[in-house]
């Protein structure tokens, strides 16, 4: 038995909470819909736009981008569950009139969806 010391006699620390700038916030989706932002307040002041639900996206083609909507959302890689709520995180591919598209920034921080034609 231990009792709460090394093999030679020390003392282990325990380990501490999490302080409250450490405690993550809510978590959030953003799903496809009528464009819906929220502003929230971060550290030092500052506020950060992000969004709840996106209808377009910013495409990147050969050279130059073009502004289209989304229509669903074909396989995400990390979770294929999110693929059926239609829920946009990064590295996922959506479906558009241009064609397969792959996300490419993460949207839940940030006012705007970017992503790469893939073909």
């Amino acid at each position: 038995m231990n009792n709460g010391k090394k093999i030679s006699g020390g003392k282990y620390i325990q380990n501490r909470k999490k302080k409250s700038y450490e405690i993550s916030g809510q978590k959030r989706v953003v799903k496809i819909g009528e464009e819906k932002k929220k502003t929230l307040k971060t550290r030092g002041g500052n506020s950060k736009i992000v969004l709840l639900k996106a209808k377009f996206v910013n495409v990147q083609t050969k050279n130059k981008k073009v502004k289209v909507e989304i229509k669903n959302v074909l396989e995400t890689p990390s979770n294929r569950f999110l693929a059926r709520q239609n829920i946009i995180t990064k590295g996922v591919i959506v479906d558009t009139e241009l064609g397969k598209v792959k996300i490419t920034n993460r949207p839940t921080q940030e006012s705007l969806v970017n992503g790469i034609l893939i073909e």
